[in-house]
């Protein structure tokens, strides 16, 4: 029996009241399913808004053409988009392996509910449902969430909301650049994966032993005598064919 998700209060004022603010540049274009039928502009527009919203960006090969028909045609919803580009492979392996439970929880409630988590007690509540239903049973739980519903419904794409707030001269920094999509955490990861030995330049000090295939490795004084060998017998195999050179050019001259 799964546990329910464990509630937690939100860590900001603003976030407790509605939102009041005038419409500008970053205000979400009001599509529903019909209209998407009946303008193919907007319905490019939206999904355009849906891929940088979930991978920043989107190459061609990234890009999921049924399920853009799909859309296009309203045999699914906006909400649907987004659910599906969430389990795709991509966003699988590109995010989600790259990550903690705990930064995976960052990176996937500011790009489907457009807001920065509750602090810690939130991120750990999220944490425990991806260790009990897994990367698709926390998005299921997102985005059939009230929050999610009651701020987006099915027909908008999520955006980073209270990006703009009265009284800042300057708005909040986008998601994408807050939370890049890996950080130090993979990288260090990835460098004691790395097929070198302890202490070298693509593992660090007490990393992963080397792999089976190294293990045979000539010593470092065996590598150096054997360089010095080789650059001795090029130098002496370049003055040998310099000395057969002139030696039959003098004999040609004598002739």
């Amino acid at each position: 029996m799964a546990l329910p998700v464990l509630t937690t209060r939100p860590i900001a004022t603003n976030v407790r009241v509605s939102s009041f603010f005038i419409g500008n540049e970053e205000t979400v274009r009001q599509n529903g399913r019909f209209a998407l039928q009946r303008d193919r502009a907007g319905a490019d527009e939206l999904i355009e808004q849906a891929y940088r919203q979930i991978f920043f960006h989107a190459f061609k090969v990234d890009r999921d053409a049924v399920l853009e028909s799909q859309l296009r045609s309203g045999q699914i919803s906006t909400r649907d988009f987004i659910r599906a580009l969430l389990k795709s492979d991509k966003f699988r392996r590109d995010f989600y392996r790259c990550n903690s439970n705990y930064r995976v929880v960052e990176q996937v409630v500011g790009r489907v509910l457009g807001r920065p988590v509750h602090g810690a007690s939130e991120r750990i509540a999220w944490s425990i449902v991806i260790a009990q239903t897994g990367l698709p049973g926390f998005i299921d739980a997102l985005l059939d969430s009230a929050e999610y519903l009651e701020c987006f419904g099915d027909d908008l794409v999520p955006y980073q909301r209270s990006r703009v707030l009265a009284g800042q001269a300057v708005g909040t920094m986008p998601f994408n650049q807050q939370a890049p999509r890996y950080d130090a955490y993979w990288r260090e990861a990835m460098a004691r994966r790395a097929p070198a030995g302890r202490g070298s330049a693509w593992a660090p000090s007490g990393g992963w032993p080397q792999p089976a295939w190294l293990a045979g490795q000539p010593s470092p004084a065996v590598q150096n005598a054997w360089r010095w060998f080789v650059a001795t017998g090029g130098f002496v195999l370049t003055g040998f064919v310099v000395w057969t050179a002139l030696a039959m050019l003098s004999t040609a001259s004598q002739g």
